[in-house]
């Protein structure tokens, strides 16, 4: 009797909780992120250990580029569920961020952390494409001295390969670009195209031909091929 009499009176706000959430959640989708963050706050008040509104507040705080705040959240989200890829891949991007706002020094003591967590992902999911290109885009940005490495990023890049063809062809067109070799990372773009259907595929090879090998005209005749693809 004893148990029913609490569940009854835990009933109703279980339900209050839920309602909010999904409101939270639609306010959310809605972009209308002030008024949802409200509402996630509210909900982890009651909470604290709810992993939805923590992911949700700290996407919030990343879209609102306050990268402490997320890396708060994010952080919390790896201990309340450290077998989850996705919260150490979320941790690893706000802290890589957080590095491109202070200054050089600080941010070279960031570096084994934002590696160190992409990597953590991979090793909890085996087939975490995100983190994959997270180090790719580490490994050819940093200078070599702090652990820069292309060879690195062709590895990862070659990961991608087995996971997805076109994730594969793309990342390593996106280090070609970046060490400017253009005609090269042209036709990894275009594999990337045929081998499958991709709107990033298309970006990724109008982009480079309008802002690094000066031809507009080439960008538009892509665009406009996507385009034609996309109302089939």
């Amino acid at each position: 009797m004893k148990y029913i009499l609490t569940l009854c009176l835990l009933f109703p706000l279980i339900v209050l909780c839920q309602s909010s959430f999904d409101q939270a959640e639609k306010l959310f989708e809605e972009g209308k992120l002030e008024q949802s963050q409200t509402i996630f706050q509210v909900v982890l008040k009651k909470d604290p250990s709810n992993l939805k509104a923590n992911e949700y507040l700290g996407d919030i705080a990343g879209r609102n580029k306050s990268w402490d705040e997320a890396i708060t959240y994010y952080g919390r989200l790896k201990q309340l569920k450290p077998s989850e890829a996705n919260f150490f891949y979320k941790y690893g991007g706000a802290l890589g961020m957080k590095a491109l706002s202070v200054n050089k020094f600080r941010a070279l003591g960031m570096i084994d952390e934002i590696k160190g967590s992409f990597e953590k992902a991979i090793e909890l999911d085996a087939g975490h494409v995100e983190s994959r290109w997270a180090l790719i885009d580490l490994y050819i940005k940093l200078p070599r001295i702090v652990g820069g490495s292309e060879t690195k990023a062709i590895r990862y890049s070659n990961e991608l390969s087995k996971l997805s063809a076109v994730d594969g062809y793309l990342s390593r067109g996106h280090i070609e670009e970046y060490f400017k070799r253009y005609s090269s990372a042209e036709q990894q773009y275009k594999k990337g195209i045929l081998s499958g259907y991709s709107k990033t595929g298309y970006q990724m090879l109008a982009n480079l031909y309008k802002n690094k090998m000066n031809a507009p005209e080439r960008a538009k005749i892509v665009l406009e091929e996507f385009r034609k693809k996309s109302n089939k």
